[in-house]
């Protein structure tokens, strides 16, 4: 290898240099790497048009999970030629002259095709229709990937003739044992660095589960290394350059996030979080949510939070919180991060602000409480079931009065009996929507309850 081609080699990306070449050598995803699996069978070396497996394949998964190595390793391992098109750059004439090529190349060569689509989310109706008759017939195999749930953005037709396999972001610990792999290997850094464990913990989590966002922050931390470290005469010949936390803290160009998922930091953050919402203060909830965001906290774990926080803590009084809530969840785990922060950011800063209501969390807690202490009367017999043979002459469904019947659509009527019949378990507060809700629930319970002087 000459110097120029020496310098060009170590220009390439970290993350590209330490790309699985093997299966064997892949990390994670063992789920998907059983014996006897899809992406095993496909990448069975081909010695027979009629015993290779020609299933297409659509992987879904989270940035850096591996889905561009796997369909490279699957074409290497099976001998397939790899073909790659991007929905960004590829149009319909790109797909249908690459099934073209590859019909010439099987029916002329005996070589079979891989066609590599990423982001097949991207593509038009119209282009995802020109992959069908190659999928179709089997000139190519189709291994297409995407961040975004197929079911939304892939048509039917290509749904159903191929295999949908969803990849899981990477373990902590796959994410070490590729950072220390590329630490070592010589198509990586080659032992020239050495990082303490703890550094090495921090970038494992700053990655939240992207082996290509691990690799990168490691390679640009280590390139701040190497400048920091200046040779001195008494440096010794083959001593290791050390990465440290300031040469991590300037390759992202901000601190590092002092943040434990697993420890007393993860329910102290998540606690002020929640406590600061419920007590409307929108810049320390957005505050808390960044410390999580940047601590590399599950996303979803952060929506699922939302969501009780508007049934809890909000409630009636602004009865639009929970489906924003629920929407923000959907939206969140359908586009993933980074982009999850925006709706994220928004519902944290709508609930903040949102008038605050515990009535209904009172309520059911009150309910369970004397249910649970033996308060069960009998259903009143009206309310009971008329709908089977026999019913009536029980008394079943007798006397019950049907609200439509009346203009108001509410009758006075006995709906809970014995000890409970008078008993209040909804209170509601007099702020936001709940107000009317209030008023609104004095006025039926007047009638339902036969007070006097109901209107």
């Amino acid at each position: 290898m000459t110097q120029d081609e020496s310098m060009f080699a170590i220009a390439v990306p970290l993350a590209a240099r330490m790309r699985p070449r093997y299966l064997s050598e892949v990390v994670g995803q063992e789920h998907l790497l059983k014996p006897g699996s899809p992406l095993l069978q496909l990448a069975s070396q081909v010695t027979s048009a009629k015993l290779a497996s020609t299933t297409s394949l659509l992987l879904w998964g989270p940035p850096g999970t591996g889905k561009t190595t796997l369909a490279q390793v699957i074409a290497r391992e099976s001998g397939r030629k790899f073909v790659e098109l991007s929905a960004i750059t590829a149009g319909v004439k790109d797909v249908r002259e690459v099934m073209l090529a590859a019909r010439k190349e099987r029916d002329a060569y005996g070589t079979g095709t891989l066609l590599f689509l990423d982001e097949i989310h991207r593509f038009s109706k119209a282009q995802q229709d020109a992959l069908l008759p190659g999928v179709e017939a089997g000139w190519v195999v189709l291994i297409a990937a995407t961040t975004e749930n197929p079911s939304f953005s892939v048509i039917a037709p290509l749904l159903s003739r191929s295999l949908l396999l969803t990849l899981e972001p990477l373990a902590d610990s796959h994410i070490k044992d590729l950072l220390s792999r590329a630490l070592s290997d010589s198509r990586g850094l080659s032992n020239e660095f050495d990082i303490d464990v703890k550094n090495l913990e921090q970038i494992v989590s700053l990655a939240q589960g992207d082996a290509r966002r691990a690799l990168t922050v490691l390679e640009a931390a280590a390139g701040n290394a190497r400048l920091a470290t200046a040779p001195t005469p008494d440096k010794a010949v083959g001593s290791k350059i050390l990465i440290t936390q300031q040469a991590i803290e300037a390759a992202l160009d901000r601190s590092l996030v002092r943040y434990d998922r697993d420890g007393d930091q993860h329910y102290d953050i998540i606690s002020a979080f929640i406590k600061s919402v419920r007590g409307s203060d929108a810049d320390a909830a957005i505050h808390w949510l960044a410390r999580m965001i940047e601590g590399g906290e599950e996303p979803r774990f952060i929506a699922r939070r939302l969501m009780i926080l508007a049934a809890e803590d909000i409630g009636l009084a602004d009865p639009h919180a929970l489906p924003l809530a629920v929407a923000t969840f959907e939206m969140v785990q359908q586009i993933g991060m980074p982009e999850g922060r925006i709706p994220l950011a928004e519902t944290t800063i709508y609930l903040s602000l949102a008038p605050k209501s515990n009535s209904a969390y009172n309520a059911i807690n009150q309910a369970i409480d004397d249910v649970r202490a033996g308060l069960q009367p009998l259903v009143p017999k009206p309310l009971r079931s008329s709908n089977y043979s026999g019913a009536k002459s029980r008394g079943n469904g007798v006397g019950y009065l049907y609200p439509h019947d009346d203009s108001k659509a509410v009758l006075e009527q006995v709906y809970l009996g014995g000890k409970l019949a008078n008993k209040k378990y909804y209170a509601p507060k007099e702020v936001g929507y709940e107000r009317e809700l209030g008023e609104r629930w004095g006025r039926l319970r007047a009638i339902i309850r036969g007070i006097k002087g109901s209107k």
